[in-house]
């Protein structure tokens, strides 16, 4: 079993301070085999902000998958914008747009979707599909296979289709011809667990897709601050979300959902157990 903990949405410069402590000592009691961030480490990519959370993530344990998110492109600065979208990023949090971890249980590939040409979308385009294929190409099919973007490849119905990455239906073709098993996303500041299975109809194949709300950011959108860890086995995935008690001033488990494979299709425990005649 692999442990990860997801992150998203830090947004540094738009942080709620009390929440760093008590967010650090509790990813260090998890204990996590990866830590994954999936974009908008920081409010408006300034410089002080890339540093404030450079600062944050040295005192976080790794190896650690790392994705930009589409605030971390300069939104004002329009020479920045177009010319130079991601070069604070790169300075201060990595200048790897495509992070990789592998070892004997879990493939975890980081994909950049933020782009400069949109205020808030996200795209992947074929080179980056492609480049995951190569990438997931030949490993062993015990592996657990994993992609974390900045924005996500599905939520819950009651969002738009707009608000999914550009080019989604194209990339979830690919990911079913090489196994993709979990999704990891944010952007949306809202916390989700479900089987693709109902929005994307590919034939004997449905993925885990996996939403972080946001972990330390005030701009919370109603739900209140949080973060995934993940228990990751061949055959099934658990999710525990820990959402912040305001009242105790601390992070506490909200709910754990179960997953389960049957075949290269996930579906919560219940479901797939069923459909898998057990």
């Amino acid at each position: 079993m692999r442990t990860l903990v997801h992150l998203s949405d830090l947004h540094f410069g738009r942080v709620d301070g009390g929440l760093l402590a008590p967010l650090r000592e509790l990813i260090h009691n998890v204990a996590p085999d990866v830590l994954v961030v999936s974009g908008d480490l920081t409010q408006r990519a300034r410089s002080e902000e890339f540093e404030q959370a450079r600062a944050f993530l040295d005192t976080l344990p790794g190896p650690q998958i790392v994705v930009p998110g589409n605030h971390d492109i300069s939104l004002y600065n329009v020479f920045r914008r177009f010319a130079k979208p991601l070069d604070r990023y790169k300075r201060y949090i990595t200048d790897d747009l495509d992070p990789i971890y592998i070892d004997g249980e879990v493939a975890v590939v980081g994909v950049n979707t933020a782009r400069s040409l949109t205020i808030k979308d996200g795209r992947v385009n074929r080179e980056q599909v492609g480049r995951i294929r190569e990438r997931l190409a030949g490993l062993d099919p015990r592996i657990t296979r994993i992609v974390v973007t900045h924005h996500p490849f599905d939520l819950p119905e009651t969002f738009e289709q707009r608000d999914l990455v550009n080019r989604a239906p194209m990339a979830m073709e690919v990911f079913a011809e090489c196994g993709v098993d979990v999704l990891l996303a944010g952007h949306m500041h809202v916390s989700h667990a479900a089987s693709t299975a109902m929005r994307y109809q590919i034939d004997a194949y449905a993925a885990l897709v996996v939403q972080a709300g946001t972990a330390t950011s005030t701009r919370g959108r109603g739900e209140t601050n949080s973060f995934n860890v993940l228990r990751v086995e061949h055959e099934r995935v658990e999710v525990d979300r820990y959402g912040w008690d305001v009242l105790d001033g601390v992070y506490r488990i909200v709910v754990t959902e179960k997953f389960v494979r049957s075949g290269s299709v996930w579906a919560p425990a219940a479901e797939g157990m069923l459909a898998a005649g057990l």
